[in-house]
This record gives C-alpha cells, structure tokens and sequence, in this order.
C-alpha cells in the first residue's frame, strides 16, 4: 500500500490557510490503521505493501489467483456508452447480477430495486447513516471495525456502546443488540464477520436481529464485507422473508471475497423505498459509480466465476486462519479469534502492548493493527484492548509463513 499523504501532526495543523491564518477546513485525523502505516514509513523508508515489508496490518486480501480459485478478470470491454455519466443507483446489468448472486445462493426475495451501487462499503455505509431520521440511535459493539467511530462521530449520529471485551469473549449476547438503547428507535449495526475479531453471527443470533429489525422502532445495518471468509459463506439475507417490510441495510462488496479492493465496488441491499432515497442523494451527492468498474464486478460475479470463489476462498483462508493460529498460540499469544474473516485477533503476553510490538516488528519491515485503534471508546494508551492487536493473514503468500513466523517470534522475546 503507497500512501504519500504527509504524517498525522502536519494534516492537523489548524494554521495552514491562506498567509498563516486559520484553515478553512476542520481538522481531521487519519483512521487509525493509517497513522500506524505513517508510523512505518517514517521507521522503515519505505511505505507498508513494498518489497521487503510485512503487511500484517493490512484488510486486503491476495488480488491474484488463489489455490483452487478462478483466474482474476485481467480485461474488460469498454464501450461508448460505458463513457457517459453513470446511473445513479448503478448499472442495470450489475444491480441485477447482485439480485441474483443473493436470490441463488441464499434463497433471498429481492431484485435489482432493492440493490443499490456504490463506490466501495464505506460509502454505502456512511450514505445510509448520513439519512438516519432524528431520533434514531446506533447500538454497536465497543470492539468493531476501525472507521465506525470516525463516521458516526462526523456525523455526529448517537450511538449506545455494548461490552465486547474478554469477558464475553468479543461475542456479546444478540439481546445486547435488540433490546430497547436510550434513543426512541435504534439501529443495531455490525460487521460480520466482524473485523477485527473474526466472529460470525449465524443461526439463531441472525433470526434475533432480522425480528427486531422488522418492527417499526429497530432496524439492522450489516456489513458483510467479509461474508465469503466463513465456511461455508453465510449472508443474513438468508434469514429475511420481505426485506421491503424491514429497516434491514445489508451492505456488501467486491473488497474482500471477490479480491478485488482497488476496483471500489460495494453495495447496499434495502427495501425499495430506501434505495430510492439513496439514489436520490447519489443524483446530486455522488454521481454514480465509475463505469468500467462496474463492468469489471459484472464480470467477477459472474455466475459460473463465483460458485469456484465460493468454494476456494473460505478452504484456502481457512486453512491460513488455522495455520497461523496453532503457530500464534506456540507463541505464547491468546486468541479470541472467530471463524470468519481473514484476522486474528490476539493479546499479547507478559504486559506488553501493541505500540511496544509495533516498535520491533517496524524495524523488521513488518506491522500489526493496535487494538486500541478497534476500540470505540477511544481511549488511546488507556484502552482495555491495548495489549491486544489484529493480526491479517489477508495478503499473505503462503510461502511468507515460515518467516512471517520467525519476525514476530523475535519482537515477542521480552
């Protein structure tokens, strides 16, 4: 990953504007991951995602051919039309695949009214937070994935904290989420698999959220980025009967399992009367999606393509999540990692915290996710995850094992 984007302290002066005066912009720190990845190329000379570095900290996954897996799309065809301004709920052929892909394999009552395109799911994400009726507050995990609290937080969206910490497991009981917050109606949002953790909410937990999220007063935003990391891969559209009679949001993606972030490809699943809101705001706030993307995720989700993706990315990360694991607890790490995603998600022992790891691992070209910065509460080095840190397994070559292995074995030598 190549970043240029100067370090944290310069992009917060507030004296930068016109001849020393105040900025005209608000400042705005980097998400988490990235004053980390900062923190490395000033350490290392070299930005994170470079020959010699480890990017242990890094949620992409392989963008080439994985074992047992289809080849990557390496061309598309790009037509006159495919030049001209983009619809804004995205293109036909493409909403309609999404539909399909749901209906075929989990059985869903959708079409392609209820899809709605978007340049990657945190756009899709932020769009439907940024429409929240007045009144409506977010219950979500105080463990959850790193930009969740810097989007509700310039949106300033009310949101209740649920405990997710060791004594629960990172797993807090589903009624956390349904039962009534301090907010007259609630949206319980989640990712899952969640990152950081890897924990799959399935079954009777999803019957639970899809219940409340059909009454008048709850809905259910769910980003399933990381849906075909789960074995055997799992949506929560499985689970609901008439999404049009809901307030359920199912946000999905070409980042993770279609492997394929740099194309910026997402999506969100709703009832019809909300998508059109949303297309509504893509009219005058968005614009559409870039064209030949599109086409390009037409073509990863292509329907003899994807039931090969389907099988091979859940086998072959899961054989990496286990490979990894038995090696991380010889280590002396504890893990309280899931069954889904492409992280482990680890406490470090003898007291010592994930800034103290990333000060060894950074001189070794490698990096880790601080724990802290997957804490909602953001208390910084006061947080209860500091000695916890994410380990991602996403990018790694299974040739890197052996020495991936080695590096963190010497930082952990205390």
């Amino acid at each position: 990953m190549t970043d240029p984007t100067p370090t944290v302290p310069e992009t917060l002066r507030e004296d930068s504007g016109v001849d020393g005066g105040p900025s005209y912009l608000r400042p705005m720190p980097p998400m988490g991951i990235y004053e980390t990845l900062y923190a490395f190329q000033d350490a290392f000379g070299k930005p994170m995602g470079e020959p010699d570095t480890h990017p242990w900290s890094q949620g992409y996954p392989r963008t080439e051919q994985i074992p047992g897996g289809p080849k990557m799309p390496s061309t598309i065809t790009v037509s006159s039309e495919d030049r001209l301004y983009p619809k804004s709920w995205g293109l036909p052929a493409l909403r309609q695949q999404i539909a399909s892909y749901y209906c075929q394999h989990y059985g869903a009552s959708i079409d392609a009214k209820n899809v709605m395109v978007f340049a990657g799911g945190r756009p899709a994400l932020l769009s439907v937070l940024l429409f929240l009726q007045k009144g409506i507050g977010v219950k979500i995990a105080s463990t959850e994935y790193t930009p969740y609290y810097d989007i509700l937080e310039r949106l300033a969206v009310p949101y209740d904290l649920i405990e997710s910490d060791v004594e629960n497991r990172f797993c807090p009981p589903i009624g956390e989420y349904t039962t009534k917050g301090t907010h007259d109606r609630t949206m319980m949002m989640m990712s899952n698999p969640c990152n950081p953790t890897g924990i799959t909410r399935t079954g009777a937990d999803i019957d639970a959220l899809v219940a409340a999220a059909s009454t008048p007063d709850c809905g259910l935003l769910i980003d399933e980025a990381y849906e075909l990391f789960h074995d055997p891969p799992f949506s929560a559209l499985a689970h609901v009967e008439d999404i049009d009679q809901t307030n359920i949001f199912v946000i999905g993606a070409a980042t993770k399992g279609l492997q394929s972030p740099g194309i910026r490809i997402g999506w969100a699943i709703a009832a019809r009367h909300h998508i059109e809101i949303l297309g509504n705001f893509s009219s005058f706030g968005m614009g559409g999606v870039s064209h030949p993307s599109q086409c390009y995720a037409l073509e990863l989700l292509a329907p003899e393509r994807i039931e090969q993706v389907r099988s091979a990315v859940p086998t072959f990360y899961g054989s990496q999540r286990q490979r990894y694991g038995e090696a991380f607890e010889k280590l002396g790490l504890r893990l309280f990692t899931g069954d889904g995603g492409f992280y482990h998600w680890c406490q470090l022992p003898g007291g010592m915290t994930a800034a103290e790891l990333n000060g060894r691992l950074f001189p070794a070209g490698a990096a880790i996710l601080k724990g802290n910065d997957c804490d909602m509460r953001r208390f910084g080095s006061l947080s209860p995850l500091r000695n916890f840190f994410r380990f991602s397994f996403g990018p790694l070559a299974p040739e890197s094992f052996e020495e991936d292995i080695k590096i963190l074995a010497r930082a952990l030598q205390i």
